[in-house]
């Protein structure tokens, strides 16, 4: 058989879609390896390092070192996932191709940006993977569970030629959850954020999440999508901002809606208003700065225990400031499928 296994030094990420710009830039800001330069490249952007290459949206990086900090990675964020040891896999058949992947584990998600047919049909012979959008709440409860097991990424950088790697930064396939749009019910598509930041923290931390009964409070709550996920879930939600919610939203009794400046409230206030509260939630505009010093007074008050927030970047990223969100105990830093030129930060207890 015909298939020659070549392992590579470095690492591979695979960037959120239209986003290489963003990889690269944090690439150079954050870990300071190489040099942006102005290019006609992927983004407007590009390294002054010859033997980086690009694959579609994967970023193969031969010089890079993965830095562990108090036993933890720090992987960036604007990678969906991160191809931890890569190889070169040599065949000339699908059959020799699904087999050698096979052999060395079970779980394998391709990444296609090219010779999709080809893809397709290695895959078809591989062991089965769910990779469907998926059903944030089904018959009314939370239904998604992100593998226990690891996931591997393999994609065909030409015929006979396959980049992969078996470890990886995610259990997801290629790192990507995407749900099930609906896009009559909901006021605002912010609605897919609060759903995939709390399947990540369900998995991140094994965490309850709000139900039936739970306490909710969220800041800058306008047009309501958010709230809207969480009445979905069955919470009591005490949402708070300047301009009202959507009228479904503003008469359901469940809502108890509050005209005010959210980062003005002190939480005490908010409990003696509404009672014990389970679940914390801003997607609020504001300097990052605001925000970690108003999570700070949460954490402090200890009147709840689960938190999570969008940390909105204005113009150039400041890392410090995101690294100090990052060294919160009990506390992860993402980019979500659903993030923008954002990051969310997730709090569990």
């Amino acid at each position: 058989m015909s298939v020659r296994v070549e392992k590579l030094n470095g690492v591979c990420f695979l960037a959120f879609p239209n986003m290489q710009g963003m990889l690269t830039t944090e690439l150079s800001n954050r870990f300071n390896f190489g040099k942006i330069i102005s290019s006609s490249t992927i983004s407007g952007t590009s390294f002054k390092k010859d033997n980086i290459q690009w694959y579609g949206d994967v970023l193969y990086c031969p010089d890079f070192n993965l830095v562990q900090n108090q036993e933890k990675i720090n992987f960036p964020y604007w990678a969906k996932t991160t191809l931890i040891s890569p190889f070169l896999l040599h065949f000339e058949s699908i059959g020799e191709a699904a087999k050698a992947l096979k052999e060395i584990q079970r779980n394998w998600a391709p990444y296609q940006y090219q010779f999709f047919r080809r893809s397709s049909l290695i895959q078809e012979k591989l062991p089965y993977i769910n990779l469907k959008e998926k059903k944030f709440i089904k018959d009314g409860k939370f239904s998604l569970e992100i593998p226990k097991s690891p996931m591997g990424i393999y994609t065909l950088i030409d015929e006979k030629t396959i980049l992969a790697s078996a470890e990886t930064s995610s259990y997801l396939p290629t790192g990507n959850i995407t749900f099930v749009e609906d896009h009559e019910n909901p006021p605002s598509r912010a609605y897919l954020k609060i759903q995939e930041a709390l399947t990540l923290a369900r998995h991140f931390f094994n965490v309850d999440l709000p139900t039936v009964g739970s306490k909710c409070f969220e800041a800058g709550a306008c047009p309501g999508g958010w709230t809207w996920v969480l009445r979905q879930l069955g919470a009591d939600v005490y949402a708070v901002d300047r301009a009202e919610l959507a009228p479904e939203l503003m008469k359901d009794s469940h809502v108890k809606f509050v005209a005010h400046d959210a980062f003005t409230l002190k939480p005490q206030e908010i409990l003696t208003d509404f009672g014990k509260l389970d679940w914390v939630f801003s997607d609020v505009i504001c300097y990052p700065e605001r925000l970690y010093e108003w999570i700070q007074k949460w954490i402090e008050s200890n009147c709840v225990k689960n938190m999570i927030c969008t940390i909105k970047m204005q113009g150039e990223i400041n890392w410090d400031v995101v690294q100090k969100f990052a060294e919160i105990p009990n506390s992860k830093v993402v980019h979500l499928n659903y993030n923008k030129h954002e990051l969310t930060w997730i709090h569990c207890q």
